[in-house]
């Protein structure tokens, strides 16, 4: 079978179930409604399996159409970074990587991404320090850095990457042994696995709404200094703990963790990809941003 002739129907793919239309996506690749229809009919025939649901109020995608999806958005991409390369006639990137990372995005946004760095630029060499320590890029010879929180003044460029709510969790087991599931006015008598940067008196926000907050006094039964040690704590049924929602989603799809007090949440963090390029990116810097938009938003739905 030769898939390179479907090159074309996974990128037009791509714009359909990015726009939930086929309409809206041929208006974007200057194609009709029906040439894209076409186009997803060959695809889905050739593959054997449906790629989108078409219901009354529009469509959807189905597991084998979301699975595709993350493929052809990092196909799209590749595509565009070929035709940049040509345009501006640059030579292959080489060299050292460097970059600082907080743990959060270590596993499952910057590893991935690192991954497909290497494969489409395999001259780079990555040199990855992870620390939710704020570094500086000059003094520690940086690129770039993925920082969470608002900016401070700065002569570095920042990109944003995306933002995601803080959110309580538990372990099932732990809510079993404790019988009752935690209100808002006993959870300071839960304990509680703190990251470094909580404080006894906590800030939140009741159903999203960041403008209307209250404080609420937590007793710490534990404080780790990495979001990933935090995450192990509660796994093993330890107290419960307000965590970025990306670190926690897949906990919550395989049920490891669960969501508590579903109409609060703490903070919401806004996150940035800092770098100390004056003008035109080099292409790999670019790239890499792309990757972790692209695994960040993957892990935020």
């Amino acid at each position: 079978m030769n898939n390179v002739k479907k090159l074309s129907s996974l990128l037009i793919f791509a714009e359909v179930a990015n726009n939930q239309s086929f309409t809206l996506a041929g208006k974007k690749l200057a194609m009709s409604k029906s040439a894209v229809s076409q186009h997803i009919k060959r695809l889905e025939e050739d593959i054997g399996q449906q790629l989108l649901s078409r219901h009354t109020r529009g469509m959807s995608l189905t597991a084998a159409g979301k699975k595709l999806l993350d493929r052809c958005e990092l196909l799209r991409d590749q595509v565009d970074i070929a035709y940049d390369e040509l345009t501006l006639s640059k030579e292959a990137p080489s060299g050292i990587f460097a970059l600082t990372i907080p743990h959060s995005f270590e596993k499952n946004i910057v590893i991935p991404a690192l991954k497909q760095l290497c494969l489409e630029f395999p001259l780079l060499q990555i040199n990855l320090k992870v620390t939710d320590q704020p570094l500086d890029l000059i003094e520690e010879n940086l690129d770039v850095s993925i920082y969470g929180g608002d900016l401070k003044d700065s002569n570095y460029r920042a990109l944003p990457i995306g933002s995601a709510k803080e959110v309580f969790c538990a372990s099932p087991n732990f809510l079993q042994r404790q019988g009752n599931i935690p209100q808002i006015n006993n959870i300071k008598e839960m304990p509680f696995i703190a990251n470094l940067w909580q404080t006894n008196n906590l800030t939140i926000f009741k159903d999203a709404i960041f403008n209307q907050k209250l404080s609420v006094q937590l007793k710490h039964f534990a404080k780790a200094n990495t979001i990933n040690s935090v995450v192990e704590l509660i796994s093993q049924d330890m107290g419960i703990a307000l965590l970025p929602e990306f670190v926690v989603n897949s906990h919550f799809e395989d049920n490891s963790l669960v969501q508590i007090l579903p109409e609060y949440s703490g903070k919401l963090w806004p996150f940035y990809m800092v770098h100390r390029f004056h003008g035109e990116k080099p292409i790999h810097i670019s790239r890499f941003y792309q990757l972790v938009k692209h695994f960040f938003t993957k892990l935020s739905h």
